[in-house]
Parts: C-alpha cells; structure tokens; sequence
C-alpha cells in the first residue's frame, strides 16, 4: 500500500478521512460477503425456511460481540493481531499468522473461481477467462499510485451495489416478512448448526482482522479514537447482516412459493426464478462483485500478517499483495475448479484461527494494560468477550473433524 504507512503503536493524531474509515468498515464487510457467504445463505434458507431469521439475529449479535472486542484491541493497541500475539506470548504471533496467511490463500483460490463463476452467468465468459480477468482487475488496484485509497472505493461501490441489486430482487421474489419477522424472535425450531456455521463463516480466518487492520495502517488507533473504532467495527457487522438478510428474504420468496431449486447452482436458479434472465444477470453482477471484493480483502488482511516481521517486506507490501493474487489465480487456472480438500483443510484451520487469535486478544485486554497504553478496558466487554470467546473454542473443537476426514 502506497498512501497511508503503518502506524505505530498508541495513538496518533494523523488526519484521517471518512472514506478511509467507511473503507474499513467494507473491507471486513466485502470479506465476509464472498462466494460461500452467498452459498451458504442460499442453502439454508432452503432447508430452515422463515426460521433462518432466528439464527441469522443470534449470529449477527455473536459477530458484534467478537468484532467489538478484536477492533478495539487492535484499535486502541495500534498493533496487528500478530505483534500482540508475540508480545503476549513469544511466537504466538508466527503461528497465528500462518494460519491466517494459509487459510486466506486456499480461500482466496474459491474467491478467484466465484469470480469466474459470476462472470459466465452475467456475461457468459468461460471460466478460466473470468478468472483471470477478475485477478488481473484485483492487481491493478493493488499496483495503482494510491492504492489504499483505490481499495477503500471499490469495496464500498460494489460493497453498496450488492445490497441494492439483491434489494430488488427481494422485492420482487415477494418473501413472506411477515412470517420472517414473527420467526425471528419466536421460531418454530433452532438451528445451532446455522448459528455457529453463520458466526465461522462471518468472522472467523483473515476476516476477523480484515477492518481492524485498515484502520491500523491509516492511523485510527489509539484510547482517543475508541468512539470511532467501535462504531466501525459495529457498522460493518450491520452492512453484512444487511446483506445476509436482503439475501434470505430474496430466495426465501422463491422457495415459500414451493418452488424446487436446482442442486448445481441454487442461488442462481432462485435469481432466474424471481426475475428472469434479468435475474440470472443480476446473480451473476452480485456474486463477481462478491467474488473480487473477497480477492481484495483476503489479499490485503493476508499480507498485514507478514509486513511488521521485517520492514524489507513492509518495503514491497503491494508486491506481496500483487504476488498472493497471483498465486491464487495460478492455482485456480491449474485445477480448473475449487480444490475440494484444501478448502476442508482451510476450513477446519480457520475455525482453530478464531479461538486462538481471539483468545490472544482477549488475554492482552484483560491482563496486558501496558500493551494498550494504560487504557482501562470494559469490564462488561471483557465478559462479552470471553462468553464469545467460549463460544469460538466449541466451534474449533468442531473444526477439527474437517481434519480428520482428510485422513478417512
């Protein structure tokens, strides 16, 4: 990144605009909102119907409480979660950042194929076109004079472009709300699979770092900027539960209407099935605009991992940014498809990120005040924190079995 270096530990009083800290706020929001977090959506809604409201409330109060507490730490702390893991414990931070650079590229392989994937049914490219369109698009960004800036405007622009087309295909699915807002606060049953699968799928790897981050390296840090750093991190866990809704209430008007969805393709055929072919291209705009917007914050959150180890590689940071998009394309071109078992593995990795990561963080705001200035953290945030923080090691626990069936 070209305009804005990394700030320093504590506070600063650098000037810093609104489109840095709404980029921020998309950054993490356009992270999690990628081709799975389509999928994953479309999915369960099929199989819960109306009561997918309820777990879709419970998650985005879960993804409130995690964020709150991972933004200000590293908020106020002005360091990455890596540096404070190493601080806190001496090479926490290596492991903690492999994990997260693992996990963002073998994800970043299924972001570059939605990315293709989206581009045949809006334009009928082929998909290897696509997806090297798509990396080439992503590159470009990076190797732009003031790339942070070009970052922070690309995610928000297409970030808002989701939401809206999705809006209108909500509207005109005609989605039951009524029922959808009675079955989120009294559902006929609870699915703590879409609850913690929702949570995982939302801040869990590079995503829980994503905004946090941005705003590191544009300066927003410190005890005097909490006011601010909160209302991020809270604003971009509403942007994605905005989207996670508008999307349940689109394909939620299509299967309330009895309608089947096609195994192969679900979200796509549930587009074509409220809107036509206009439909069909507005999926296919909505999961390329998921696709590279995952590019670039996978990208991005996955090399602030590695640039405060040595400033050599602070040096050449858009280079590592250029070189990790690369790489994923690369991959994808070569398997011509997702590699199933590498994304099991990354899977199962970032369910064990989360707990680990978090727990670090965490441990610094309880017992490491030195670290964050002499800044006296919230006692009701730290128990927030931690009933999150329980929450996150039973999803790890459960990630492990996605690596042990690589093994079966």
């Amino acid at each position: 990144m070209t305009d804005e270096p990394a700030a320093a530990t504590g506070s600063t009083r650098k000037p810093v605009g609104r489109g840095t800290v709404l980029g921020a706020v998309f950054l993490m929001a356009t992270s999690a909102v990628g081709p799975g977090f389509i999928t994953q959506t479309t999915e369960f809604t099929v199989q819960l119907g109306a009561t997918f409201a309820f777990a879709i409330l419970i998650s985005i109060l879960l993804d409130i409480a995690v964020q709150l507490n991972v933004w200000r730490v590293i908020g106020v702390s002005g360091m990455r979660a890596q540096d404070l893991g190493n601080r806190v414990l001496p090479g926490a931070g290596y492991v903690i950042a492999a994990l997260v650079v693992f996990g963002g590229l073998v994800f970043n392989i299924g972001n570059v194929s939605g990315t293709s994937l989206g581009l045949d049914a809006l334009l009928g490219m082929d998909t290897e076109s696509g997806g090297l369109l798509s990396a080439l698009i992503a590159i470009a960004v990076f190797l732009s004079k003031r790339a942070g800036i070009a970052m922070d405007r690309i995610v928000v622009v297409l970030g808002l472009l989701m939401i809206g087309l999705t809006c209108y295909v909500a509207v005109v699915s005609q989605p039951p709300v009524g029922d959808a807002l009675r079955q989120t606060v009294l559902p006929e049953q609870v699915s703590f699979l879409a609850i913690t699968t929702l949570l995982g799928g939302t801040v869990g790897g590079y995503i829980t770092y994503a905004g946090a981050h941005r705003l590191v390296d544009a300066g927003v840090t410190g005890p005097d900027r909490v006011g601010e750093v909160t209302r991020s991190s809270i604003t971009s866990i509403v942007v994605t539960g905005v989207m996670r809704i508008v999307l349940f209430l689109a394909v939620l008007g299509v299967v309330a209407g009895g309608v089947s969805l096609a195994q192969d393709n679900p979200t796509a055929d549930a587009f074509q099935q409220a809107a036509g072919q206009v439909g069909l291209r507005l999926f296919g705009m909505i999961l390329w605009a998921a696709g590279i917007t995952s590019v670039i914050g996978a990208a991005y959150t996955s090399v602030s991992f590695l640039v405060t180890f040595s400033p050599r590689l602070q040096r050449v940071r858009s280079w590592l940014v250029v070189g990790f998009i690369a790489v994923s394309a690369a991959v994808f071109l070569m398997v011509d498809q997702t590699p199933t078992t590498l994304l099991v593995l990354a899977g199962a990795l970032n369910g064990l990120i989360l707990p680990v990561g978090f727990g670090v963080l965490m441990w610094a705001a309880a017992r490491r005040s030195d670290l964050l200035g002499g800044y006296r953290y919230p006692r009701w945030l730290l128990v927030l924190g931690a009933l999150a923080w329980a929450l996150t090691v039973y999803l790890g626990a459960n990630s492990l079995g996605g690596i042990a069936a690589l093994w079966q």
